[in-house]
């Protein structure tokens, strides 16, 4: 019978490119679809990853079995066995079933809260089940690639090897564009759903095209009736290869978690660096594949020498790993900060991770190849034995991403972890000595347990290198390109880690550190709170929304951190119960280490920890709470980002007593305007009432209150304040009295409206936030919340801050007045410190205490710039109701311009500058330049009127 033409294998193994393509991009979509119904926490990761693999290693015995049952039928019939035709119609499934998943997944969430609150274990159970249902049926179609292309493209057992190497690169290179595509374009761009459509698209488009090709007279040789064939493996052969095949699964797929987690340790842990180690890793995988397809012939030793040469550099490797991070600081100081340089700095680590694994993986991405070689026996079951073969391996990753992914990582540490990866590896390739190539099986047990040996006797990696991330270091430092032993001596002089655990959600440090004297928690080698530097937010996310919540009798924190938090709200009278939900097992092991800063909150037995995923906890929640407060404060972090989602908000806001008052952390450092204005968006979206109130230099709160009216009445916050747990608790938080507290608020609710800023907002199934965050994130900027204290042709009423209609009631005096200028210029909040030191001695103008006070010996973090006595003079001639007079501007637009931007700067709704100087201002703007003052006058109304944020350079 014919063979098929070299071009219509040509196209086939383009077609098999595209869906390998697809096939990446599904998993990427699924397993952040499947995080919405169980959560982000570590069990959720295995439990998708468990049934994407459980479901390609069914696919690939299924398939197999169909490939070689389409061979015997066509026999029989003495007509060729539609393979390709096969294949097509799988592909269509394929892509069917993506243009049904968003629908599908709807209806499996309504299903899910048929289950009802309080039975955890049982609701999770029954997720899991529901989200098979989900990913099992395309998961299994994806596994007839390899078995049915196998079959259907080889013209002979002398051409089997090829053409399955071919098979296999080509799917996996495609693999390796598709996680790059999901990873930086199109969850992005698309959304989950649009993903869906389009790479539906693909696979309906090749499978088509396999219709057509499978019309074809002969698309497959017959095999047997050719007589080529050679002896058939025995079922102990079998068996010997296909556990070299689940090893090597097992151990390669524990090396992807570890370089992941390393990776994070070293970068950052954002959706781009999952995405490029999982690139690399894919990428050298199909080198390796494609090289076996190039050798002319293949040598019977060739399985073994390659395994033994990829644990002899992975070995090699291990050695280098706790350097990575110093490795990585050298690089990224190479760019700095600069947003135009971050594809080049994403390129410079893909570049660098590929020069270091490309010749293990690729080594590692040979083996199936080369195994299917020993394994072939007859052309007409090739598609059967290459199925049974990448089943075995697929299980052996399976098995590899719940035992050393999760299982192992509770008792074990990453390198640990590594060591069980080479073990693995090196009993799959002691088999292959003595089976494959014909070693003397004493020689290879001898061999083999000295190399076990030494790798139990492999150094421990040292936290103090590894757990401590230096990926926020922009700029080089003195000891930067000193070599790597410097460059620890200098960053690590006055600290050290008193605690380090990898678990299975992350790698966790606590470190204590001299100046200040404090602990800090560090989670994949980020800061995420410290008990000094961070205090006075921890504090007042508990405090504040307590304060202002009608019962905070029953309240919910998402994140332990350093446990203050918890702390401080089971310290309030009246409550009675504190959920704390927390995904990390360290983290949680790691807390009595912060017992005196947070009140002995974890022996506590008002607080409750759960260990968990917030959203889901919050969604199987029973009952309601008064005060949610979530702590995670960095969108760019991996997992992060479900907690500024419409989804999260709206659950939490639907679990919150009607008077309740939702908290949020937000870092307005190593962010940028547009991540702020989505995050702004996105909870204007769900609160009608948002209130931002800032704690320290960068450190804001986004308060969402659930009562109709918004704050309580004064008299009410007044009462509260002067309880003695609350005066206790606010003087705990470095505020002193009512009045300094009410001086933090920064944007009154009301004001933050959806209407105010076009635009998307962030939700879990077009998560626009992580790829902004996360260029933001490499920039490392800062950015200030608009004042939006309303622009000239601004409506008359403006809702008001709470201190305002304090002042309204009666004049503050001048020990109130001063002690709120003084707190507010040791936040560094450098703006709103010129802004009160001026109202100081606008307010007491023969005080001498007003005049002495210099707000510049304060600024040791914040802006002098915006302290310097011209900018105070300025701001005193506000708060006098006089626009200030600048020396040689005369102009009107440039008066009224300038104006405009001062209000932008130093507006403080507490102590409002009049209005009606920025409407008289820009009025006398006109004459010949009308058109321009037109055009300014637009942009001072968006500068200061709407939720948008003026771009930097």
């Amino acid at each position: 019978m014919s063979a098929p033409a070299p071009l219509l294998r040509a196209i086939a193994l383009i077609l098999t490119f595209l869906t390998g393509f697809s096939g990446l991009v599904y998993e990427v979509a699924w397993q952040k679809y499947l995080a919405t119904l169980l959560g982000s926490q570590s069990e959720a990761t295995s439990a998708v990853l468990g049934l994407f693999l459980g479901g390609l290693a069914a696919g690939y015995a299924l398939f197999g079995v169909v490939a070689r049952r389409a061979i015997e039928r066509a026999e029989r019939r003495a007509v060729a066995a539609p393979l390709l035709g096969i294949y097509g119609s799988v592909e269509i499934g394929i892509g069917l079933w993506a243009f049904g998943f968003p629908w599908l997944f709807g209806a499996v969430q309504r299903i899910s809260f048929w289950m009802p609150p309080g039975h955890e274990l049982l609701s999770f159970s029954f997720d899991i089940a529901l989200s098979a249902l989900l990913v099992l049926p395309p998961t299994i179609l994806m596994g007839g690639t390899i078995p049915l292309l196998t079959q259907g493209l080889t013209r002979g057992l002398e051409d089997a090897t090829r053409t399955h190497a071919l098979v296999y690169a080509s799917n996996t290179a495609g693999a390796f564009l598709g996680s790059l595509a999901a990873g930086f374009v199109l969850i992005h761009q698309l959304g989950l759903d649009g993903v869906l459509r389009w790479i539906g698209a693909v696979n309906l488009f090749a499978g088509g095209i396999f219709l057509v090709l499978g019309l074809r007279p002969a698309d497959v040789v017959a095999a047997r009736a050719e007589g080529a064939a050679l002896p058939s493996p025995t079922p102990r052969r079998f068996a010997e290869l296909a556990l070299v095949a689940g090893l090597a699964g097992f151990g390669m797929m524990i090396l992807q978690t570890v370089f992941n987690r390393v990776a994070a340790l070293a970068l950052g842990s954002s959706h781009l660096t999952f995405a490029m180690v999982v690139a690399v890793f894919v990428l050298c995988i199909a080198l390796g594949s494609f090289t076996v397809s190039a050798l002319p012939r293949v040598p019977t030793w060739l399985a073994a020498a390659s395994q033994w040469l990829l644990i002899g550099l992975l070995v090699l490797i291990y050695w280098f790993v706790p350097d990575s991070g110093y490795a990585a600081h050298v690089l990224r100081t190479l760019l700095r900060d600069s947003p135009q340089a971050f594809i080049a700095f994403q390129g410079m680590i893909f570049y660098a991770l590929a020069a270091t694994l490309i010749v293990p993986i690729g080594l590692s991405g040979a083996l199936l190849p080369l195994l299917f070689h020993q394994l072939r026996n007859e052309v007409g079951d090739l598609g059967r034995m290459a199925g049974s073969l990448y089943g075995w391996n697929t299980l052996g990753s399976l098995a590899g991403a719940l035992i050393g992914g999760y299982v192992l990582l509770f008792w074990l540490d990453l390198h640990d972890v590594y060591a069980v990866a080479l073990a693995a590896l090196v009993i799959g390739a002691g088999i292959l000595s003595v089976r494959v190539a014909r070693a003397p099986l004493p020689l290879v047990a001898a061999g083999s347990a000295l190399v076990l040996l030494g790798i139990a006797l492999l150094p421990a990696w040292d936290p103090a290198k590894i757990g401590f991330g230096r990926f926020r270091s922009r700029q080089p430092t003195a000891a930067s390109y000193q070599g790597r032993q410097a460059f620890y001596e200098l960053h690590n002089r006055g600290t050290k880690i008193v605690y380090y655990d990898d678990d299975p959600v992350q790698s966790v440090a606590v470190l204590e550190s001299t100046n200040p004297k404090q602990l800090a928690i560090l989670n994949n080698g980020k800061s995420d709170s410290a008990t000094v530097v961070d205090r006075a937010t921890t504090c007042l996310m508990g405090v504040l929304p307590a304060l202002l919540s009608d019962d905070p009798s029953r309240s919910f924190v998402v994140g332990w951190g350093t446990g203050i938090t918890a702390g401080e709200l089971a310290a309030l009278d009246a409550t009675k119960r504190v959920e704390v939900a927390e995904i990390s097992p360290a983290v949680l092991s790691a807390a009595p280490l912060f017992s005196s800063a947070n009140r002995n909150a974890d022996a506590n037995p008002e607080v409750v920890t759960l260990r968990r995923d917030a959203y889901r906890a919050l969604l199987r929640s029973e009952g309601r709470f008064g005060v949610i407060a979530s702590e995670p404060s960095n969108p760019w972090v991996t997992g992060v980002e479900m907690l500024f989602s419409r989804e999260f908000l709206e659950a939490a806001r639907a679990r919150l007593t009607p008077g309740g008052v939702f908290a949020q952390w937000l870092h307005l450092y190593e962010t940028d305007e547009t991540s702020v204005e989505i995050i702004a968006r996105t909870y204007a979206s769900v609160f009608e009432r948002v209130a931002v109130w800032f704690t320290q230099e960068t450190d804001v709160l986004l308060i969402g209150l659930n009562a109709s009216d918004g704050y309580p009445a004064l008299d009410t916050l007044r009462e509260r304040a002067a309880r003695p747990d609350f005066a206790a608790a606010l003087s705990r938080c470095g505020v002193h009295g009512l009045p300094q507290l009410l001086a933090h608020e920064l944007v009154p609710p009301g004001l933050l409206r959806p209407e105010q800023s076009a635009g998307e907002v962030h939700s879990l199934r077009r998560p626009i936030l992580s790829h902004h965050a996360a260029r933001a994130f490499f920039t490392g900027r800062r950015v200030e919340l608009p004042r939006m204290s309303g622009g000239p042709d601004a409506g008359a009423e403006r809702p008001r801050a709470l201190l305002a209609r304090e002042i309204e009631r009666a004049p503050l005096p001048e020990p109130v007045i001063a002690g709120i200028a003084r707190h507010v210029c040791e936040l560094q909040r450098s703006a709103e410190c010129a802004t009160w030191v001026a109202y100081w001695r606008h307010a007491f103008p023969a005080s001498a205490a007003a005049l002495a006070y210099d707000p510049r010996s304060q600024s040791t973090g914040g802006r002098s710039d915006l302290l310097a006595p011209a900018a105070l003079g300025r701001i005193g001639q506000l708060l006098d109701g006089v626009v200030p007079v600048e020396p040689g501007v005369s102009d009107p637009l440039t008066r009224a311009s300038r104006l405009s931007n001062l209000f932008s700067t130093y507006y403080v709704h507490a102590i409002p500058f009049d209005r009606a100087l920025l409407r008289s201002a820009w009025g006398k703007c006109g004459g010949g330049g009308a058109v321009a003052c037109a055009s300014a006058r637009q942009r001072a109304n968006r500068l200061l009127e709407r939720f948008e944020l003026p771009r930097g350079n």
